[in-house]
């Protein structure tokens, strides 16, 4: 595996994840043309965009070891190694096409190590929220006054919070909510749900609809970073690098 300097490599990625930013938005404030990839799910001129900054930037800062991106469909077959970069360059599509003001979509990159997500950056460019942690050094949101550490909450006394998915909300994840009596809920998209969690914006998300690895890694590492956990329905830790690189139902939560 190739040794790195984690707050080093935090500080690069930042960089390049706002780099894809910025030339996401500028795409988000034209005009938008859509494609569809063959399992029916949109993909843009952004998507593509972001992605070509990501994994250049990539190669060039860490050259040796692999990347699995969603837009790079013929990386969907590497095998996964002890060490890999997982890549969403626009993760929550549907809400970029959306333009309704929310901005719930984001820049992902994390890292792969023997099957945990030890170092992720999650950056929401339309709402300039930056959360970035690896195993080492925790985890953080870089705002407009600077750099803060973030942890998990304790669940209020009012009751917990959910997060929940905007355009994949299904009814296994309601009757969760509702078995759990959790009558408190943020819908948002994209991997920010996992950062609401991991700052203490909201105590658990539960997720019963199908996402891939790129989808997961990055906000998956910002929250066991804050002190948060990830776990199969049945308790089960929730690992990396599974066949085709998908994920089954997961429960992402803090201190719930």
């Amino acid at each position: 595996m190739v040794q790195i300097e984690y707050s080093q490599l935090l500080g690069e990625l930042r960089k390049v994840a706002r780099d894809a930013g910025l030339e996401i938005m500028q795409i988000y404030e034209s005009s938008i043309d859509v494609d569809f990839k063959d399992d029916g799910s949109p993909v843009t001129l952004a998507d593509q965009a972001a992605e070509k900054i990501i994994l250049k930037r990539l190669k060039d800062i860490i050259p040796h070891i692999p990347i699995v991106s969603e837009e790079n469909a013929s990386s969907h077959h590497l095998e996964a190694s002890d060490q890999f970069f997982l890549i969403d360059p626009l993760d929550g599509t549907k809400e970029f096409l959306k333009k309704d003001g929310l901005g719930s979509f984001t820049v992902n990159i994390g890292l792969i190590e023997k099957g945990v997500p030890t170092l992720g950056v999650v950056f929401a460019p339309a709402l300039n929220r930056m959360f970035f942690a690896s195993t080492p050094s925790g985890a953080f949101e870089e705002t407009e006054n600077g750099i803060e550490k973030i942890v998990v909450r304790e669940v209020p006394n009012s009751g917990p919070v959910a997060v929940a998915s905007v355009s994949h909300r299904d009814e296994l994840t309601n009757n969760w909510l509702k078995n759990n009596n959790i009558k408190d809920t943020i819908s948002i998209g994209s991997s920010l749900k996992f950062c609401l969690v991991a700052c203490g914006e909201a105590d658990v998300y539960p997720r019963f609809g199908p996402t891939m690895e790129w989808d997961t890694a990055a906000g998956d590492a910002v929250l066991r970073s804050a002190g948060g956990k990830v776990h199969l329905p049945n308790g089960e830790t929730f690992t990396y690098g599974k066949s085709n690189y998908r994920n089954s139902a997961f429960i992402a939560y803090g201190n719930f």
